[in-house]
């Protein structure tokens, strides 16, 4: 068995391929994704619920959004994927050649689910025949495909252009609500910023008049309560959700806790064993 993880990775389109349990790493989906798992499962979370896709299931991912992503290799195997990235520019372009445009805004959906479909599968099959090829890498054909699959996705749901189509940017919404829900999220204050419709200075600006404390030592703080909650009360282990509420690594997560609450969260767990 391999025991490293490989990614394949064009400007646009990525193969990934894991032999063991995996979490991404980035949090913030910038662009569209139209993502094909080929083999394993995971489980995205969007800070409220759960979706789980299987084997050869295919999903758009729509952009402007935070979300977590686990990878499960299958019993016997590698986690594959192909994820397909459809960027402002490639769309804004396709919207030109084709005229085509939103014709109203859809209820955000963290995930859509793509019908299975012969057309899909033999465009997916196509995408994996161009990889083992070594044919990823070339820019033109790479934009081809990326516009063959806009109009596949298109054709098979129509009303996804609403999704596709729609270039407005975040608007300003409620910090309190937004930041409640999404403090568990590793990313970078200008995500946060972007996502709630603000520049960075103003959501500084606006989170320390609405909080009382600068976003960090509030992020911080949120993260630690949530933890010392899980490890006295639930009895879970600081290696079971120090990924799950923000932090990139186990030792910051513990020195961090033992200075918020006088001993780490080991010494907590034995105190309730």
């Amino acid at each position: 068995m391999k025991n490293t993880d490989e990614i394949k990775r064009s400007d646009a389109i990525v193969y990934s391929c894991y032999y063991q349990k995996s979490w991404e790493g980035e949090q913030f989906v910038q662009d569209h994704v139209l993502n094909y798992l080929i083999s394993g499962s995971s489980v995205l979370n969007d800070g409220v619920n759960e979706y789980i896709c299987g084997e050869g299931s295919v999903q758009l991912i729509p952009r402007n959004q935070l979300m977590k992503f686990v990878k499960y290799p299958p019993r016997e195997g590698d986690f594959q994927s192909l994820s397909i990235y459809l960027d402002q520019q490639i769309l804004k372009k396709f919207c030109f050649e084709y005229d085509m445009s939103a014709t109203h805004r859809l209820y955000d959906k963290p995930i859509v689910s793509i019908p299975a479909n012969p057309l899909l599968k033999a465009y997916m099959d196509s995408l994996l025949a161009y990889h083992h090829n070594g044919n990823l890498n070339e820019g033109k054909l790479i934009g081809l495909k990326q516009k063959e699959g806009i109009m596949l996705l298109i054709h098979l749901k129509p009303e996804l252009k609403n999704i596709l189509f729609d270039f407005n940017e975040p608007h300003r919404i409620d910090l309190e609500a937004f930041m409640n829900k999404n403090y568990h999220f590793n990313v970078h204050l200008d995500r946060f910023a972007y996502l709630t419709g603000r520049s960075l200075a103003t959501f500084k600006r606006d989170f320390e008049k609405q909080f009382n404390i600068t976003p960090g030592r509030w992020i911080q703080q949120k993260r630690l309560k949530q933890a010392h909650y899980l490890i006295s009360e639930k009895g879970k282990l600081a290696s079971d959700i120090y990924l799950d509420l923000g932090f990139a690594d186990l030792s910051h997560f513990s020195y961090a806790f033992k200075k918020a609450y006088g001993e780490g969260p080991s010494k907590i767990s034995r105190h309730n064993v």
